[in-house]
């Protein structure tokens, strides 16, 4: 998958009954297919825990299970004695329960790569540690995002608390983005520019000014109205208003720096699959943007600010995207002086061997 996010380049197709890792396998260091759909599932596991933890929030049930690690003192599971609604518990237990499918995903993918990569090192192949590595960082981050979870709520939803929840999920939301690229490129060998100097500056300044809009929405919303409980006063001391005003100054910044990537893309050239890249971050940015202004300007109801929340990981996660794109990696060269290369060789062309 070294020109698209997030399909899967194709690769020879999986034998019946196959694994994640049984499939015609790629010399070159490209993962299975199977275990790029892991990747995949990880990724969309870990925007899917952002939008449920923020409809907890907006629905004001972040306090539904008042205590950490169990739900109420005495019972890991809600009970009726608790004086929340039965909506709000149910929706703050749910999302607990939601961490356990993420680490599942994450171990899935920590042991598959590890068995892919003990397959390679049988074969004389290179190891692609790099890859174990971005693989296990979705699994430290659910244990990270877990141990906020608890202190949000033990501090009665602070909002720098809450903040800082949110922020550590665009990280591993961010590392999901470079697992699944990575996955799809043919190995660990150098990088080399796939633009001119120009486009990566303004690229790179795109990725920055990103993660200042991100930033900033967080100010908003913890200055705004949903707290995540009606008896959580705690709020950000900055005046909502001046908040999204500086928000929108920022979207405004990352929406120009975009236009100027594409229209010195246009006069400079670059590859087609990286134009394509930046036309669909282009069209997220665009209705994101839009739904900023309309919720802005219709009260912050929480049906919208559920779609903006969905807008910021989309967003974040396509600047990422774009990013690395401006660099790729060529063909692995044949390990010289291997001797079990020509056996691997001849292994890769046989029907459900890996790699």
């Amino acid at each position: 998958m070294s020109s698209s996010f997030p399909s899967p380049a194709a690769s020879g197709g999986p034998a019946s009954g196959s694994t994640v890792l049984d499939e015609t396998p790629i010399i070159d260091g490209t993962a299975p297919r199977g275990l790029r759909r892991l990747f995949v599932a990880n990724l969309i596991a870990q925007i899917g825990i952002v939008i449920t933890g923020g409809i907890v929030r907006l629905t004001g049930s972040g306090l539904g299970c008042p205590t950490w690690p169990e739900c109420v003192d005495g019972s890991l599971t809600p009970t009726s004695a608790q004086e929340e609604s039965t909506a709000q518990k149910v929706l703050e237990f749910g999302n607990r329960l939601l961490t356990f499918v993420l680490a599942a995903l994450a171990i899935a993918a920590v042991v598959a790569t590890i068995v892919w990569l003990r397959r390679r090192r049988a074969a004389g192949l290179g190891t692609r540690r790099p890859l174990l590595i971005l693989a296990a960082i979705p699994l430290i981050g659910t244990i990270v995002q877990a141990a906020l979870g608890g202190i949000t709520v033990l501090t009665g939803l602070s909002p720098l608390a809450v903040a800082a929840h949110f922020l550590v999920s665009m990280a591993i939301i961010a590392a999901c983005v470079v697992l699944v690229v990575r996955a799809g490129e043919p190995g660990d060998v150098p990088r080399t520019n796939s633009v001119a100097l120009p486009l990566r500056v303004l690229v790179r300044g795109l990725v920055v000014v990103t993660a200042i809009v991100v930033i900033l929405g967080v100010i908003v919303t913890g200055s705004g109205p949903h707290a995540g409980d009606d008896d959580v006063t705690s709020r950000f001391p900055f005046e909502f208003a001046t908040a999204a005003w500086l928000h929108a100054d920022a979207v405004w910044l990352f929406l120009g720096l975009l236009a100027g990537i594409l229209g010195t893309a246009w006069l400079l050239g670059w590859p087609r699959p990286l134009s394509r890249r930046a036309w669909i971050l282009a069209a997220i940015a665009l209705v994101q943007g839009a739904i900023g202004y309309v919720q802005y300007a219709t009260g912050v109801p929480e049906v919208l600010v559920a779609f903006h929340l969905l807008g910021a990981c989309l967003t974040w996660a396509g600047a990422v995207w774009l990013l690395l794109g401006i660099r790729t990696r060529g063909m692995v060269p044949a390990p010289a002086g291997s001797p079990r290369l020509a056996d691997a060789v001849t292994h890769a062309r046989e029907p459900g061997a890996v790699t």
